[in-house]
């Protein structure tokens, strides 16, 4: 069964789940040691929400091939994301047990929308 274009970012499913993501990031790291409010949960934050940032600049780009590095740049901010949550967890600063689902399905939802992207024929 064949979607209905988006008609703006905020239709895309990547993006809802991503933002979603962001929301439970924002809501785990409230729990993170003070003492790293200017470190890792700053740079957590700021990873997270630059990946539906940029979901939402690359859906209005004019070429394929800038939507598709915009979604590659998302992608990489995804797993900035994730290799913070194994710091928090190996420097047993907090639990990301329900955040991994979460991004990994971010993770699938955005290589298949970027790998889209490349193939339409627009």
């Amino acid at each position: 069964m064949k979607r209905a274009p988006a008609k703006s970012f905020e239709d895309l499913i990547v993006w809802q789940k991503a933002h979603a993501l962001v929301l439970a990031i924002y809501r785990m790291s409230e729990v993170l040691p003070k003492n790293e409010q200017y470190g890792l949960t700053s740079q957590l934050r700021r990873a997270a929400i630059s990946v539906p940032a940029n979901i939402a600049e690359g859906f209005k780009k004019r070429t394929k091939i800038d939507k598709a590095r915009f979604m590659n740049i998302a992608q990489g901010s995804l797993e900035e994301c994730r290799y913070y949550f194994i710091l928090i967890r190996d420097l047993k600063l907090g639990d990301c047990t329900e955040l991994f689902p979460k991004l990994e399905e971010v993770s699938k939802l955005l290589d298949a929308y970027g790998s889209s992207i490349l193939a339409s024929g627009s």
